[in-house]
């Protein structure tokens, strides 16, 4: 018995929207190089690959609507007539995707005056005949009145990439009709979507319930005179003509006039020239390094990667795999993201052609061991340094001579790819021998080990090999791009640096944490009976649906927004709602005291390990502009703009008895850059004569003539604006943040300039540099490319100038105290002092010290914090200490 065809036919236009509108929180972050928005492409190709892998279709067709005119819009003039224009965004995606198809060996096809769905039912019909074994991929549930025997209609769920299969039974079981039946549901009911009719006041329960009974519209209207009388039987009557064009606006032509026939769509697989040349041009680095190409014909794949040889390492071996001077690639694996949790699984050392690899992670307890990890002189190339350290000292082992970390070399040349899997950065470039952590251990609760050891084992040798074998070539391109020193001298010797403070921690005292968690549930709670008494009942405040009910619907409030779900109360929405009704406040209060309870009293009660400490992680490969980012816990993120959250420092304590926390941060260093970078004459003498630059600003905005006549609101929205132009604030921008008229805003925007003349100069030539080079630098190289300097789209393309502006003063900034954090714990060292760095917060540098010590660290820490770079305005820095980390602000 042969084997039956199989078709794949794709609703194209209904996944693409699907696929548009999972993504659409991504859509900035999907932008090729020419400024496309790819969101849709990338989620439809993810889409491609599952269904594609598990249908192995022999033929293929993607099928799209041709336009808003077809024979049912003859029939019905307003069909279809409710929907919203498709989003600019997506209707530029679609030429890409037609040409993605084609390279994935799909043919893509529409008909004039026909929809997707007719060339699909038709196709449908005529595979069905031949007894084809059919898929029909769609986000429209209609398209399962096409369900048969040998035709199963999956149905994008949840974005494109969670699919649901509906068979005839399927149907039934889960619509309790017919496939066949669904048109006439359809009938009765109309659709709010396609914008037709139905019966006035028939829903799905009603139209069920009388599908039930008649099986059809046709018998249903055969018996009509002979029901009840009632308002649904005079419905009925009333709107016969409605529901048979309904009936017929909802069937699918399944004979529509098809140029093309079933032996004209074969599934010809990927074009792998064409399809690798759509990725690189799309960008879409993750699909270009899974391209594997069929065998050739020798049966040999060229892409399949060179395996290397490896040797299980034992105590017995141990001597002979360190004794290589050369430089030594070494990895030590842990499955989970916490380096200072996850369990350590195993390691890899060597050189090429001695790769040695262990799942005994004793080994590392080893003298030898310890002394080779010690040894300065033995250099080591590693993923992660900053992981391996921490990863070193859990076993007793002090890491140095850390010569290469190919994480932090790859995250300096493309700081828009900061992938943490080795297998992913070495893909990018054109290493395809390793695998990524993913495909090897899996990923969420299913990530485990291999059940077979040998893969363990290879894993961690194509690792090691793939970071030695790119050492030389990004070291390389970290020299043309001018960045060796930034990598050499700033972010290897601070991987280190972060290394000592995430494992010295910093202690907090649970007991406090505990007692503050029950004041504010007590705060909680005599919020909650403020808002109810103000409300008139209870409600659950925390549902979104529930509030906007007593808001707007019982308190008449105006809406302001509205969500597919409802009403919206958002922050924003409420504060423009404070002046109705003081509930709006309590409501606000409540919500931050909410979140402070869930997120800094019960989330670092959690994180505090054995020793009475939390141990953040800093990621140092995270962001685009260079800052740091802390998590496991966030530490930088702690509130301090309500007296609640401010509490929260009073529970981060010294280490001991007799220390004090001190404090020390950059005071407008981001000002004093941009003074520095634009070379402002009023801006930098402004700094160098200590004046208030804020007040400064304030009187030439409001036209003052001396500082004493400057209140603190107009500090306050001279400030907004200062921080506003190096974000490259708009004036609607600037009206909002600081309840301003938008002709305000401006004017402020216009005296802002006048006052810096040559700010306006920077930002300018800013936006030229990168649409002349692509990316912009701070004054350490740090670079950032914009791809969507050039993009036709507004949004875009703003959106990369105001980055342009402001990536070489955030980032300068950022740069700034990295160094002034490596100089520091050298001159902790160099004066013998026990004092400890443990916290990084932006600007601020947090110790902990002996209050002996208090005195020295005054005049050591601004000494070195004010000298970490030239900068044509003097630095200045602030400093404070006490008790606790609260006192010490």
């Amino acid at each position: 018995m042969t084997q039956s065809k199989k078709l794949l036919l794709i609703d194209g236009n209904s996944v693409a929207f699907r696929a548009f509108f999972a993504m659409h929180q991504q859509l900035e972050s999907f932008v090729s190089p020419d400024g496309l928005h790819t969101n849709a492409i990338y989620a439809f190709n993810n889409m491609l690959d599952i269904i594609l892998k598990e249908v192995q279709p022999d033929y293929a067709l993607a099928a799209f609507d041709a336009g808003r005119t077809t024979f049912r819009t003859a029939q019905y003039a307003d069909y279809k007539g409710g929907r919203s224009k498709t989003p600019e965004e997506l209707s530029e995606q679609f030429p890409y995707l037609q040409e993605l198809l084609k390279d994935r060996g799909i043919t893509p096809y529409q008909l004039s005056n026909y929809e997707a769905d007719d060339i699909i039912g038709t196709l449908a019909r005529e595979a069905d005949e031949q007894a084809w074994d059919t898929s029909i991929v769609t986000g429209d549930r209609d398209l399962t009145q096409l369900t048969s025997d040998h035709t199963t209609v999956v149905i994008t769920v949840k974005g494109v990439t969670q699919l649901e299969k509906y068979t005839p039974q399927h149907v039934e079981d889960k619509m309790g009709i017919k496939p066949s039946q669904i048109i006439d549901l359809k009938g009765l009911m109309g659709d709010t979507s396609d914008n037709y009719p139905g019966v006035t006041k028939v829903g799905p329960k009603t139209a069920l319930k009388l599908l039930d009974e008649y099986g059809s519209i046709e018998n249903l209207y055969d018996h009509v005179d002979e029901m009840k009388k009632s308002k649904l039987k005079e419905h009925l009557i009333e709107d016969k003509n409605q529901a048979f064009l309904s009936k017929k606006l909802a069937t699918i032509d399944r004979h529509a006039p098809l140029t093309l026939g079933l032996a004209d769509i074969p599934y010809t697989g990927d074009h792998l020239e064409e399809l690798a040349e759509f990725y690189r041009k799309l960008n879409f680095k993750s699909f270009l390094n899974k391209l594997q190409p069929a065998a050739g014909d020798d049966g040999a794949n060229p892409f399949a990667g060179q395996l290397h040889e490896y040797t299980e390492l034992t105590a017995a071996n141990l001597a002979a795999a360190l004794k290589p001077t050369a430089p030594q690639a070494f990895e030590i694996e842990m499955l989970d993201d916490n380096y200072h949790t996850s369990p350590i699984v195993g390691f890899v050392l060597g050189t090429p052609g001695h790769w040695y690899v262990s799942s005994q992670p004793e080994l590392l307890q080893t003298d030898a061991m310890h002394a080779w990890l010690a040894d300065e002189s033995r250099r080591k190339y590693v993923f992660d340094g900053k992981r391996n350290y921490v990863a070193a000292n859990r076993m007793g082992g002090h890491l140095q001579g850390l010569e290469f970390d190919l994480l932090l070399a790859s995250y300096l040349l493309d700081v828009n790819n900061n992938s943490n899997d080795l297998g992913e950065i070495a893909h990018s470039y054109g290493d395809m021998d390793v695998q990524t952590d993913a495909e090897v251990y899996g990923t969420g609760a299913h990530r485990s080990m291999p059940e077979d050891a040998n893969v363990f084992y290879q894993h961690l040798t194509q690792k090691a090999a793939a970071i030695y074998q790119l050492e030389p070539d990004l070291y390389q391109k970290l020299k043309d791009h001018e960045q060796d020193q930034l990598f050499r001298d700033m972010e290897m010797p601070l991987s280190v640096v972060l290394a000592e403070m995430e494992i010295a921690g910093i202690t907090v005292d649970a007991e406090r944490l505990k007692k503050m968690g029950a004041e504010f549930q007590q705060t909680l709670k005599v919020l909650e009976e403020k808002i109810y008494n103000e409300a008139g009942e209870k409600f659950n405040i925390n549902s979104p649906k529930q509030l906007g009910v007593i808001l707007f619907e019982k308190m008449n409030m105006p809406v302001i927004k509205k969500t597919k779900t409802g009403y919206s109360t958002s922050v924003d929405v409420l504060e423009k709602l404070k002046s109705y009704s003081p509930i709006i406040d309590d409501i606000l209060n409540y919500r931050q005291i909410a979140k402070i309870q869930s997120t800094y009293v019960e989330g670092l009660l959690k994180s505090i390990l054995p020793d009475h400490k939390v141990h953040t992680r800093y990621l140092q490969t995270l962001t685009q502009t260079g800052r740091l980012s802390s998590v496991d816990p966030n530490l930088q993120n702690i509130p301090i703009r309500l007296p609640e959250g401010r509490k929260i420092r009073q529970a981060f304590v010294p280490r001991q008895d007799g220390w004090e926390i001190f404090s020390s941060d950059y005071s407008q260093i981001e000002l004093r850059v941009l003074a520095s970078i634009s070379g402002d004459t009023n801006m930098q003498e402004a700094f160098k004569e200590g004046r208030d630059i804020h007040a400064n600003t304030a009187m030439k905005i409001f036209g003052l003539d001396d500082p004493s006549q400057v209140t603190p609101n107009m500090r306050r929205q001279a400030k907004a604006t200062n921080f506003g132009i190096v974000y490259g604030i708009s004036d609607y921008g600037l009206s909002q943040n600081i309840g301003i008229s938008r002709p305000e805003a401006k004017r402020f925007i216009a005296a802002y300039f006048e006052q810096y003349p040559q700010v306006k100069e920077y930002t300018e030539k800013s936006v030229q540099i990168a649409r002349e080079q692509g990316y912009v630098e701070t004054l350490f190289h740090r670079r950032r490319y914009l791809p969507g300097i050039h993009s036709k789209n507004f949004n875009v393309r703003s959106f990369a100038e105001r980055t342009a502006m402001n990536t070489p003063i955030q980032g300068s900034a950022a740069d700034i105290i990295k160094v002034a954090m490596i100089n520091m714990q050298q001159a902790l060292r160099a004066e013998g002092l026990q004092a400890t760095m443990l916290l990084q917060v932006h600007d601020e540098l947090i110790f902990e010290a002996p209050s002996a010590e208090i005195e020295t660290l005054k005049k050591l820490v601004p000494k070195v914090m004010d000298s970490a770079v030239k900068l044509a305005v003097p630095l200045k820095v602030e400093s404070a200490y006490g008790p606790t980390w609260f006192a010490a602000k």
